[in-house]
């Protein structure tokens, strides 16, 4: 992890903006859960669109698109690219 770096929650992404997983704040079964999904500390994440008014989170992780609720982005921290 490096220091020059700037962490932010993935919610807090701009869409279009790339990121490193850095931490997932949850129990066993929420990161087993992202882990099998391919959200995994050390994964480039991407923002496709999060949509407006509380809405999901759409990401690209491992050349897949995967749809995330705006509570579970809130939980990821990343590492801005």
């Amino acid at each position: 992890m490096n220091k020059d770096k700037e962490q932010v929650r993935l919610l807090d992404l701009e869409d279009g903006r790339t990121g490193i997983i850095i931490s997932i704040t949850g129990g066993k079964m929420l990161t087993k859960r992202l882990a099998d999904l391919g959200l995994s500390t050390g994964t480039k994440i991407k923002i496709l669109r999060k949509t407006p008014f509380s809405g999901p989170v759409q990401v690209e992780v491992r050349s897949s698109k995967l749809v995330l609720g705006r509570g579970l982005a809130y939980k990821i921290m990343v590492e801005i690219q």
